[in-house]
């Protein structure tokens, strides 16, 4: 698919053929490259590579810094830490390495870069949520002033990671700049009250974490509806009472992209129940929030819901 003038693709083959511009190397944050995509890019582009990142680090988690590619059909091999030494990766070291990477290559002013899957091999972390991730960060980029790159390529190892990839890149692309357009994006969230508390859900996708039950309101769907729909998928609550509280629109609120998200508080009627869009749920005390770790700025607006 296409976004502006950048192609974007999905592909089954080996990271190190690919005759681009940079390859991204989901590295340890101390540059060694021993298994995995590492190891393939230093067998077949020389331990020259290595040497060089070696020195360049050790780096933060999440940052990424560039060699020359050696042997290879590639300039540059860009160095992303997608993890430390204890091979352990989540969602913002994922999201940061992928960030400074598309970051790197406008400094390099490159035209093509192939990424792999970051995070999901020595690191173990589930295809869909990096496909999502990544092409969260590839919208991001390619939003922004200094996007350069023409060619932006996903290089998988097999059929089953091409068609999870196909739909978490090129599917979740497709259905943002297509169906949501080109933002800001309007959000509702709302908190339910019941006799016990305050009703949280886990998110199923990223940005992970307890949040407050929302989403993105529909075309033709007016904030009330869209905030008592959003309840019952993710709840299966009944909203009852319902207020609008606030409306939260700092750019930054959401690491995805700009949505300006409008606070309603609502009783909540029926048995809570996690739906289809959620992991969990769980109801909290109010005297519990200011211990709570959310997504978003969620912790913010139950702050100040506690207030009134």
């Amino acid at each position: 698919m296409k976004i502006k003038n950048t192609e974007i693709k999905v592909v089954i083959g080996d990271i190190t053929e690919l005759r681009v511009d940079a390859i991204v190397n989901a590295a340890n944050n101390k540059l060694l490259m021993g298994a995995g995509v590492a190891g393939a890019i230093r067998r077949k582009g020389g331990k020259i590579i290595e040497e060089e990142a070696v020195k360049k680090g050790p780096i933060e988690i999440g940052q990424a810094v560039a060699t020359g590619a050696g042997e290879l059909a590639a300039k540059y091999v860009i160095h992303a830490a997608t993890m430390g030494m204890d091979f352990k990766t989540d969602e913002i070291m994922i999201r940061n390495a992928c960030k400074n990477s598309l970051k790197l290559a406008s400094e390099l002013k490159i035209n093509s870069i192939a990424f792999p899957a970051l995070g999901c091999g020595t690191g173990g972390f589930p295809l869909l949520a990096s496909a999502k991730i990544m092409g969260q960060e590839v919208l991001s980029y390619l939003r922004g002033k200094d996007a350069c790159l023409k060619e932006i390529i996903f290089s998988v190892i097999n059929k089953e990671a091409f068609d999870i990839f196909k739909r978490g890149v090129l599917g979740y692309l497709e259905y943002v700049t297509t169906k949501l357009s080109g933002g800001p994006y309007v959000t509702v969230d709302v908190i339910i009250e019941v006799s016990d508390g305050i009703v949280l859900i886990k998110r199923s996708n990223p940005p992970f974490g307890w949040a407050l039950p929302g989403g993105f309101v529909d075309y033709g769907e007016s904030l009330e509806v869209a905030v008592k729909r959003e309840a019952k998928e993710e709840t299966n609550l009944e909203l009852t009472e319902v207020k609008q509280f606030h409306t939260y629109s700092d750019p930054k609120r959401d690491p995805r992209f700009h949505t300006i998200g409008t606070v309603f508080i609502a009783k909540g009627e029926g048995v809570p129940k996690a739906g289809d869009d959620a992991q969990g749920l769980k109801i909290v005390k109010p005297e519990a929030i200011n211990k709570l770790q959310l997504a978003f700025d969620h912790k913010q607006i139950l702050l100040d819901y506690l207030k009134i």
